[in-house]
Protein backbone atom coordinates (compact mmCIF):
# COMPACT_ATOMS: atom_id res chain seq x y z
CA UNK A 1 0.00 0.00 0.00
CA UNK A 2 3.09 2.24 0.85
CA UNK A 3 3.89 2.35 -3.12
CA UNK A 4 0.94 2.47 -4.19
CA UNK A 5 -0.04 5.69 -1.73
CA UNK A 6 3.60 7.03 -3.83
CA UNK A 7 2.77 6.17 -6.83
CA UNK A 8 -0.80 7.77 -6.51
CA UNK A 9 0.58 10.93 -5.31
CA UNK A 10 3.04 11.82 -7.52
CA UNK A 11 0.49 11.34 -9.90
CA UNK A 12 -2.37 13.35 -8.32
CA UNK A 13 0.18 16.06 -7.81
CA UNK A 14 1.54 16.07 -11.32
CA UNK A 15 -1.75 16.25 -12.88
CA UNK A 16 -2.93 19.13 -10.28
CA UNK A 17 0.39 21.32 -10.77
CA UNK A 18 -0.41 21.39 -14.21
CA UNK A 19 -3.87 22.61 -13.43
CA UNK A 20 -2.74 25.07 -10.52
CA UNK A 21 0.19 27.15 -8.68
CA UNK A 22 0.28 25.65 -5.99
CA UNK A 23 1.79 26.99 -2.34
CA UNK A 24 1.78 24.21 0.22
CA UNK A 25 4.21 25.40 1.96
CA UNK A 26 2.34 26.06 5.11
CA UNK A 27 0.06 22.87 4.91
CA UNK A 28 3.33 21.11 4.63
CA UNK A 29 4.84 23.04 8.00
CA UNK A 30 1.76 22.34 9.44
CA UNK A 31 1.77 18.28 9.03
CA UNK A 32 5.64 18.54 9.91
CA UNK A 33 5.23 20.29 13.51
CA UNK A 34 2.08 18.29 14.54
CA UNK A 35 1.05 14.58 15.33
CA UNK A 36 -1.93 13.17 13.45
CA UNK A 37 -5.42 14.95 14.48
CA UNK A 38 -8.66 15.94 12.56
CA UNK A 39 -7.90 18.49 9.89
CA UNK A 40 -10.80 20.88 9.62
CA UNK A 41 -10.98 22.23 6.13
CA UNK A 42 -12.63 24.65 4.00
CA UNK A 43 -15.14 22.50 1.40
CA UNK A 44 -15.01 24.68 -2.11
CA UNK A 45 -15.27 21.95 -4.78
CA UNK A 46 -13.92 18.40 -5.63
CA UNK A 47 -10.30 19.33 -5.27
CA UNK A 48 -9.88 19.19 -1.57
CA UNK A 49 -8.80 15.46 -0.87
CA UNK A 50 -6.77 14.94 -3.97
CA UNK A 51 -5.07 18.39 -3.47
CA UNK A 52 -4.63 17.38 0.43
CA UNK A 53 -3.30 13.90 -0.04
CA UNK A 54 -0.91 14.84 -2.84
CA UNK A 55 0.83 17.44 -1.69
CA UNK A 56 0.60 16.34 2.26
CA UNK A 57 2.41 13.28 1.32
CA UNK A 58 4.43 11.36 2.76
CA UNK A 59 2.56 12.13 5.63
CA UNK A 60 -0.36 10.22 5.48
CA UNK A 61 -3.88 12.01 5.07
CA UNK A 62 -7.34 10.90 4.53
CA UNK A 63 -10.63 12.01 5.13
CA UNK A 64 -14.65 10.97 5.27
CA UNK A 65 -16.92 10.36 2.49
CA UNK A 66 -20.02 8.95 1.24
CA UNK A 67 -20.37 5.07 0.42
CA UNK A 68 -22.34 5.89 -2.79
CA UNK A 69 -18.68 7.76 -3.60
CA UNK A 70 -17.18 3.96 -4.20
CA UNK A 71 -19.44 3.55 -6.82
CA UNK A 72 -17.00 5.39 -9.26
CA UNK A 73 -14.55 2.80 -9.65
CA UNK A 74 -11.77 5.85 -9.99
CA UNK A 75 -12.77 7.51 -6.97
CA UNK A 76 -13.02 3.84 -5.44
CA UNK A 77 -9.46 3.36 -5.97
CA UNK A 78 -8.41 6.73 -4.84
CA UNK A 79 -10.17 6.40 -1.98
CA UNK A 80 -9.34 2.90 -0.93
CA UNK A 81 -5.48 4.04 -1.35
CA UNK A 82 -5.96 6.40 1.12
CA UNK A 83 -8.10 4.42 3.48
CA UNK A 84 -10.60 6.78 3.12
CA UNK A 85 -13.69 6.35 6.19
CA UNK A 86 -16.94 5.47 4.31
CA UNK A 87 -19.79 7.20 5.86
CA UNK A 88 -23.80 5.98 5.57
CA UNK A 89 -25.94 9.20 6.37
CA UNK A 90 -29.00 6.59 7.54
CA UNK A 91 -26.14 5.01 10.14
CA UNK A 92 -25.21 5.73 13.44
CA UNK A 93 -22.10 8.63 13.58
CA UNK A 94 -20.34 6.46 16.11
CA UNK A 95 -19.32 4.02 14.11
CA UNK A 96 -17.74 7.03 11.96
CA UNK A 97 -15.85 8.51 15.16
CA UNK A 98 -14.56 5.08 16.34
CA UNK A 99 -13.04 4.99 12.91
CA UNK A 100 -11.59 8.32 12.82
CA UNK A 101 -10.17 7.65 16.19
CA UNK A 102 -8.13 4.60 14.71
CA UNK A 103 -6.95 6.47 11.77
CA UNK A 104 -5.78 9.10 13.88
CA UNK A 105 -4.17 6.18 15.71
CA UNK A 106 -2.75 4.75 12.98
CA UNK A 107 -0.58 8.09 11.93
CA UNK A 108 -3.74 9.68 9.65
CA UNK A 109 -4.64 13.35 9.58
CA UNK A 110 -8.07 13.20 9.28
CA UNK A 111 -10.22 15.74 6.90
CA UNK A 112 -13.37 17.12 7.55
CA UNK A 113 -14.87 19.97 6.22
CA UNK A 114 -17.38 21.26 8.79
CA UNK A 115 -19.59 23.54 6.34
CA UNK A 116 -20.53 19.90 5.30
CA UNK A 117 -20.99 20.94 1.38
CA UNK A 118 -19.39 22.93 -1.36
CA UNK A 119 -19.60 26.75 -1.52
CA UNK A 120 -18.33 26.86 -5.02
CA UNK A 121 -17.28 30.10 -4.26
CA UNK A 122 -15.08 30.19 -1.63
CA UNK A 123 -16.77 32.15 0.79
CA UNK A 124 -17.22 30.22 4.25
CA UNK A 125 -20.42 28.78 4.76
CA UNK A 126 -22.25 27.80 8.36
CA UNK A 127 -20.59 25.39 9.74
CA UNK A 128 -22.52 22.04 11.72
CA UNK A 129 -21.95 20.77 14.51
CA UNK A 130 -20.76 17.47 13.42
CA UNK A 131 -17.01 18.04 14.20
CA UNK A 132 -17.88 19.26 18.06
CA UNK A 133 -19.59 16.13 18.60
CA UNK A 134 -16.43 14.20 16.52
CA UNK A 135 -13.33 15.89 18.84
CA UNK A 136 -15.73 15.64 21.87
CA UNK A 137 -15.93 11.68 21.56
CA UNK A 138 -12.35 11.13 20.24
CA UNK A 139 -10.81 13.33 22.33
CA UNK A 140 -8.87 14.20 19.19
CA UNK A 141 -7.14 17.80 18.59
CA UNK A 142 -8.25 19.74 16.05
CA UNK A 143 -5.79 21.85 13.41
CA UNK A 144 -7.40 24.43 11.08
CA UNK A 145 -6.12 24.60 7.43
CA UNK A 146 -7.88 26.43 4.63
CA UNK A 147 -7.12 26.82 1.09
CA UNK A 148 -8.47 29.45 -1.05
CA UNK A 149 -8.32 29.81 -5.22
CA UNK A 150 -9.55 26.85 -6.30
CA UNK A 151 -13.09 28.40 -6.85
CA UNK A 152 -11.87 30.21 -10.02
CA UNK A 153 -10.27 26.85 -11.47
CA UNK A 154 -13.81 26.75 -13.92
CA UNK A 155 -13.16 30.02 -14.97
CA UNK A 156 -9.33 29.36 -15.13
CA UNK A 157 -9.73 25.93 -17.22
CA UNK A 158 -11.86 27.85 -19.72
CA UNK A 159 -9.51 30.33 -20.32
CA UNK A 160 -6.51 28.24 -20.18
CA UNK A 161 -4.94 29.37 -17.50
CA UNK A 162 -3.34 28.10 -14.02
CA UNK A 163 -5.05 28.66 -10.98
CA UNK A 164 -2.94 29.87 -8.25
CA UNK A 165 -3.80 28.00 -4.99
CA UNK A 166 -2.86 28.87 -1.66
CA UNK A 167 -3.12 26.64 1.68
CA UNK A 168 -3.05 28.59 5.28
CA UNK A 169 -2.83 26.80 8.67
CA UNK A 170 -3.32 27.84 11.83
CA UNK A 171 -3.01 26.55 15.77
CA UNK A 172 -4.08 23.02 16.90
CA UNK A 173 -6.70 23.14 19.59
CA UNK A 174 -8.66 21.20 21.76
CA UNK A 175 -12.35 22.21 22.50
CA UNK A 176 -13.45 22.46 25.81
CA UNK A 177 -16.41 20.57 27.11
CA UNK A 178 -17.85 20.44 30.75
CA UNK A 179 -21.22 18.84 29.62
CA UNK A 180 -23.24 17.86 26.50
CA UNK A 181 -23.69 21.86 25.14
CA UNK A 182 -26.93 23.17 24.80
CA UNK A 183 -28.08 24.70 21.79
CA UNK A 184 -26.27 28.58 22.78
CA UNK A 185 -23.12 27.09 23.77
CA UNK A 186 -23.39 24.81 20.93
CA UNK A 187 -23.62 27.81 18.37
CA UNK A 188 -21.25 29.90 20.20
CA UNK A 189 -18.49 27.05 19.77
CA UNK A 190 -18.91 26.60 16.26
CA UNK A 191 -18.53 30.35 15.41
CA UNK A 192 -14.72 29.98 17.59
CA UNK A 193 -13.95 27.32 15.63
CA UNK A 194 -15.04 28.31 12.45
CA UNK A 195 -13.47 32.19 13.03
CA UNK A 196 -10.36 30.43 13.28
CA UNK A 197 -10.81 29.13 9.98
CA UNK A 198 -12.66 32.65 8.69
CA UNK A 199 -9.34 34.41 9.84
CA UNK A 200 -6.85 32.37 8.01
CA UNK A 201 -8.94 33.48 4.68
CA UNK A 202 -9.08 36.57 2.82
CA UNK A 203 -11.46 39.07 4.10
CA UNK A 204 -13.84 38.44 1.32
CA UNK A 205 -13.81 34.45 1.42
CA UNK A 206 -14.81 35.02 5.45
CA UNK A 207 -18.60 35.36 5.23
CA UNK A 208 -20.52 35.30 8.46
CA UNK A 209 -17.37 34.54 10.47
CA UNK A 210 -15.24 37.56 9.82
CA UNK A 211 -16.82 39.30 13.00
CA UNK A 212 -15.49 36.50 15.00
CA UNK A 213 -11.79 36.13 13.74
CA UNK A 214 -10.18 38.09 16.45
CA UNK A 215 -13.25 37.24 19.34
CA UNK A 216 -11.74 36.18 22.43
CA UNK A 217 -11.96 31.98 22.68
CA UNK A 218 -13.95 30.93 25.44
CA UNK A 219 -13.98 27.28 24.54
CA UNK A 220 -10.76 26.62 22.54
CA UNK A 221 -7.61 25.67 24.18
CA UNK A 222 -4.78 25.93 22.30
CA UNK A 223 -2.21 23.89 22.30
Amino acid sequence: MGIRRATVSFILKWVLNSLCKVDCRELVEALEKNKPMILAINHINFLEVPLYVAHGFPHYITGIAKTETWDNSIFAFIFNTYSAIPINRSSAFMDVFKRVRKAVDDGFFVIYAPEGTRSKNGVLGRGKAGILYLANDTEIPILPVVHFGGEKLGDNIRQFRRTSLCFKAGKPFKIKFDERPNRETRDAMMNEVMGQMAKLLPKELRGIYDEYTESECKYLEFI
